[in-house]
């Protein structure tokens, strides 16, 4: 079966450099647009753990999350 990847809402219209995400038992897979060949394989939990991260990264800087 192939892999069905999601663009992330936050791509926009044009979908350029975005982030996509697969499920692909037992791991969720992680690419970017641009360079679909490169993919993280994660758990659910660590998929969990990296968003948490990159939001409390983002807030430590002041960026809007």
């Amino acid at each position: 079966m192939a892999v069905q990847w999601q663009k992330s809402s936050f791509s926009g219209v044009e979908g350029g450099n975005c982030v996509e995400v697969a499920r692909s038992e037992p791991h969720l897979l992680l690419r970017e647009s641009d360079a679909p060949g490169d993919v993280i394989a994660l758990a659910p939990g660590g998929l969990l753990a990296l968003i948490r991260h990159c939001k409390s990264e983002r807030q430590r800087s002041g960026k809007p999350a």
